[in-house]
């Protein structure tokens, strides 16, 4: 059966990619030998990017004992109606329902079938539907309304799949992420300012256990510290001037997440206390004797390097290493270039909707420049570069004369010093043109010349990648 699969069977090949579940099947050492075309469009892969490779390699999220198809070839028996969430080599993340069956031949397992479908939006669906039930009830017992601000029950918007990107540093962030999401151990997440650190925060409430809980989010740097002490903890009447019995933020978020921005800007005393949060599990509201239980995911984030903030005296050193118990690091845009046309993509289609625009794309010579900038605001300046130009464009297209004048300008700058390094017999187009070469050239490179493998991590589609080889002359040497 295998063998004629491997052949490739044009009837059963017909028939198997009209029906409408994802059909994989794998040999006896776990190589992909069939893949359906639905389970490629569900996937966000090509046919060509999965078959004969090993199904680990494809599903970076999977492990030996988390993938159905390895448990199927280990022990023979299959594995019926269960549900998973993973992520694909693309970053995307998708919950299946599937079924694995062995394959035997004469009584000799050779293989194993997966049979999946995507219920990603079925099973978002029906949370809603749970959450609306329980505001409706809630609005019943209570008398009052929720507000139209918790978009998903819990004042958060965003999941796994709202992080936008395919580059190998974004996949490996979402698979960790979802792996976290499953506990209730501290994590600090890391980045420069507009990485997109609350992103990842909310995602990992919204695919953990407590996504049905509170999720409260502070800037530890926006109070003084006596006042931060109050918010967090909370307060009983006559511990101060005018305090009442208040809940702080651990309680508010009993059950769910609280979030601490910039914790490396939370006094050193305060730092202790909530070191005391985070190993017993209790605490004292201002003023009070009494200790109180909290249930409380502490998740925090600092956009400098955490060791360094110990090394100042910042971040006590006891605390980091209770926080760092799971940490995450959101990596610059200038890490991870090849995201760029599907963010860029991505906030032209979102500006289209808030503005009222019809901006198709952008121009060659914008799209260089994106890739010859460093982007020190990351992703969010990326975002307000975006919104600048469709707030000043009335074509279709994005071109240089549109972007705010600090990109404008780069040419004259000097502020990359890695790329904008301008000699005068150069023009700007010549200097682009030399920094996608470059890119080019090292997405090959990674992917031993593979062009597909090197089109998926630009982020671009093939055609677009044969395109731009032809025109510098390289199409010839990787053409394969």
């Amino acid at each position: 059966m295998l063998s004629r699969l491997q052949e490739g069977d044009t009837c059963l090949d017909l028939v198997l990619n009209h029906v409408e579940e994802a059909v994989q099947v794998v040999n006896r050492e776990g190589i992909t030998v069939y893949y359906n075309q639905v389970a490629a469009d569900m996937d966000g892969l090509s046919q060509d990017e999965v078959l004969g490779k090993h199904i680990l390699q494809v599903y970076p999220s999977l492990t030996l004992e988390t993938s159905s198809l390895m448990r199927v070839l280990e022990t023979g028996k299959p594995v019926l109606n269960q549900q998973q969430t993973i992520v694909t080599s693309t970053g995307k993340t998708v919950t299946i329902l599937y079924s694995t069956f062995p394959l035997y031949r004469n009584g000799v397992l050779i293989g194993a079938c997966d049979i999946s479908r995507d219920i990603t939006k079925i099973k978002e669906l029906s949370e809603r539907v749970m959450e609306l039930q329980a505001e409706l009830l809630d609005s019943k017992t209570s008398g009052r309304k929720k507000t139209k601000n918790q978009e998903m029950g819990n004042f958060t918007r965003y999941t796994f799949n709202d992080l936008i990107g395919s580059h190998e540093l974004m996949v490996k962030l979402k698979v960790l992420g979802q792996r976290v999401a499953a506990s209730s151990s501290p994590v600090l997440v890391v980045g420069e300012t507009g990485t997109g650190k609350e992103l990842v925060v909310q995602s990992i409430h919204n695919a953990s256990p407590r996504k049905h809980g509170p999720f409260v989010a502070q800037n530890c740097a926006a109070f003084p510290a006596t006042l931060l002490e109050s918010i967090l903890f909370g307060t009983v009447k006559g511990s101060f001037t005018g305090a009442e019995d208040r809940p702080g933020l651990f309680e508010l978020a009993d059950g769910g997440t609280l979030f601490l921005d910039e914790i490396n800007s939370m006094p050193l005393e305060l730092q202790s206390k909530l070191l005391r949060v985070l190993q017993e599990g209790v605490l004292l509201r201002v003023g009070d004797t009494k200790l109180r239980k909290v249930d409380t995911r502490v998740i925090a984030c600092t956009n400098v390097d955490p060791e360094e903030a110990v090394r100042k005296k910042e971040l006590r050193v006891d605390l980091y290493y209770r926080l760092n118990v799971v940490s995450l690091r959101v990596p610059p845009l200038r890490e991870r270039k090849s995201d760029i046309p599907a963010l860029t993509s991505h906030f032209i289609n979102m500006y289209n909707r808030k503005l009222g625009r019809r901006v198709t794309h952008v121009s060659e010579e914008t799209g260089m420049l994106f890739f010859a900038y460093s982007w020190p605001g990351n992703v969010r300046e990326l975002q307000h570069a975006i919104e600048h130009a469709m707030n000043v464009t009335s074509g279709q297209v994005i071109e240089l004369e549109h972007l705010p004048a600090h990109l404008r300008q780069l040419n004259n700058s000097g502020t990359d010093s890695e790329s904008m390094v301008v000699k005068g017999e150069h023009s700007l187009p010549e200097i682009l043109k030399n920094v996608e070469k470059r890119c080019l050239l090292e997405a090959l490179q990674k992917s031993g010349g593979n062009i597909s493998k090197a089109a998926v991590q630009l982020g671009i589609p093939r055609q677009t990648l044969q395109y731009r080889l032809k025109i510098l002359g390289l199409l010839q040497k990787y053409n394969s």
